[in-house]
């Protein structure tokens, strides 16, 4: 199977990495041509548990990739930011035949962008939960595993799902699932408590530890795991985060949720990697995050249903007024946000 990885930063990096390490036909390719030059003059070192691992593995220029002529292609795990699956796709469409696939390996709900350029038929999901952040050309740190499941968007187990889950066994305990979107949306509902962690200049788990911050953590991922449920989609737990212990409120065991989110706390903790990507995004490389790709999508799933969620909202905006330098990331900002639920 020739794979093709198109995003070659922190996940698309560790995962393609592991594949080569076992001997797939991997070829990494990125926009980012200091990285790749890297990887091809000295490899692709992984920082792991403290230790460097050195990878030889093919590497390529996305737009010299755009250019070739078709490569015939079997898989593209498409490993870039949300905001940037359309473009990172359209241009090797050609190199894709009847069978091929392309395995969303992002945050957000990219595959519904996917299948409407190439069809849901060559498009298959991913639910990925690791700790990992580029950070150097050639060099990525791999600070926490998590899980990761990979999905046919109509849950259907087939064959072409088995071949790709036992590829990635090569990286880590890649499970299969019969309800991707379930997992999809769940990331979403901990995506939003992991956004609104990166309004303050601290860890995810100082963040999110106080008695004081959990309720407002919990309703602002209430307010998506009600458009999920209004979809008739369940929500599945991973890795310590148990979204049926949040929602619906009206069944909540409070000593259980706490429980339940120290032990969380406890997780985040032990990871290398402390803040999240956003944060990472915001206050070290300066740029756009991809917040509004993660979480328009739901709003805008939410006003259709008649579903108001104004503290996602309102987080998004925080997050892009921080983006372009008119607010500052502070406690304040958590405060702020309590004061709209009380």
């Amino acid at each position: 199977m020739k794979v093709y990885v198109v995003g070659a930063g922190a996940i698309g990096g560790v995962v393609g990495g592991y594949l080569s390490k076992a001997g797939y036909d991997i070829t990494l390719a990125d926009i980012a041509k200091e990285h790749i030059e890297a990887i091809k003059a000295s490899g692709l070192t992984i920082d792991v548990d403290n230790q460097k691992i050195n990878i030889p593995v093919k590497a390529i220029d996305a737009e010299e990739f755009a250019r070739q002529e078709c490569q015939n292609v079997d898989l593209v795990i498409l490993a870039v930011k949300a905001q940037h699956t359309e473009q990172a796709l359209r241009p090797i469409i050609h190199h894709l035949h009847f069978n091929s696939i392309v395995l969303s390996m992002q945050n957000g709900l990219c595959e519904n962008v996917i299948a409407s350029i190439i069809g849901k038929e060559r498009t298959m999901g991913c639910f990925v939960n690791l700790f990992a952040d580029y950070m150097e050309p050639g060099v990525i740190q791999y600070g926490g595993v998590g899980s990761l499941y990979i999905g046919e968007l109509d849950g259907k187990i087939t064959p072409r799902l088995e071949q790709i889950h036992q590829m990635l066994l090569a990286w880590g305990p890649a499970q299969m699932t019969n309800n991707i979107w379930g997992y999809l949306w769940s990331k979403l509902a901990y995506g939003a408590v992991l956004t609104a962690t990166a309004l303050v200049d601290e860890t995810m788990a100082d963040v999110i530890e106080p008695m004081e911050n959990r309720e407002l953590l919990f309703v602002l991922a209430s307010e998506t795991l009600s458009v999920a449920n209004r979809l008739e989609i369940s929500p599945m737990g991973f890795d310590d985060w148990e979204p049926t212990l949040i929602y619906p409120k009206e069944t909540r065991d409070a000593a259980k949720l706490n429980d339940q989110w120290n032990t969380l706390i406890k997780r985040l903790r032990s990871y290398k990697k402390v803040k999240s990507g956003i944060w990472r995004d915001l206050a070290v490389r300066k740029r756009k995050t991809e917040v509004p790709y993660h979480l328009n999508p739901v709003i805008e799933q939410g006003k259709k249903l008649g579903i108001s969620m104004e503290l996602t909202k309102k987080v998004v905006s925080m997050i892009q007024e921080i983006e372009n330098g008119s607010r500052k990331m502070s406690w304040n900002n958590i405060v702020e946000l309590k004061n709209r639920i009380n």
